[in-house]
């Protein structure tokens, strides 16, 4: 039974890590186009990888924590920080190896968004992240209701162009930048809070 539960969790971890890649792959492309409006379509290709293919992406199942039983909480929760750490060794294997090739130079990019999200406040990073995991949660809910892409594609065009906060992309662009430090990381816990707040939102009302 133990050793079945342990592999249980290695699979949850390993399509973590293929989510990670799958989002770093899109923060990839938006960081290669100069329009705006483009990136944010094309940053889609990562959230669309996810769901065709089943990986486990933190803002796509933060949110059905609500739908479970109160006797499952802990088992989701530990699948939950599995899934989040799996996402985040995914994000950084991509940035690793972006920096090994010729397209390193959008790390330069990367640095400039960095920059940005680190002198923000938490209170605004957390704010921020609330709308992006509402949005995340309606996407995917969305996709899986109705087996149609553009429900993706808006969702996540709308949270970049908005300027929401999504905890898995912005691992990739700090760990593009280099941007590492125990702020990053405290920027990067307040962004999870506000996007399990925001996934949880829309089910939760539902239950009222």
């Amino acid at each position: 039974m133990e050793q079945l539960q342990i592999r249980s969790r290695l699979r949850v971890f390993a399509l973590a890590v293929l989510a990670g890649v799958a989002i770093g792959i899109g923060g990839v492309l938006y960081l290669s186009v100069e329009d705006k409006v483009v990136g944010a379509l094309l940053f889609t290709v990562g959230l669309y990888t996810v769901c065709v293919h089943g990986l486990n992406l933190y803002t796509g199942k933060v949110g059905y924590l609500v739908n479970k039983h109160a006797s499952e909480w802990a088992d989701y929760l530990i699948e939950l920080l599995v899934i989040w750490t799996g996402n985040l060794a995914g994000t950084y294997l991509v940035a690793y190896a972006v920096l090994e090739t010729r397209i390193c130079g959008i790390s330069h990019t990367a640095e400039v968004l960095c920059e940005a999200k680190t002198e923000d406040s938490i209170a605004s990073l957390f704010l921020l992240a609330i709308f992006c995991g509402l949005l995340m949660y309606a996407a995917v809910e969305g996709y899986q209701a109705a087996k149609h892409p553009a429900i993706l594609f808006m969702g996540v065009a709308a949270f970049i162009l908005c300027g929401f906060e999504h905890c898995i992309a912005d691992m990739f662009y700090f760990s593009l930048a280099g941007a590492w430090s125990m702020h990053t990381l405290l920027c990067i816990l307040a962004i999870t809070a506000g996007n399990s707040l925001g996934g949880m939102l829309i089910p939760l009302c539902k239950k009222i």
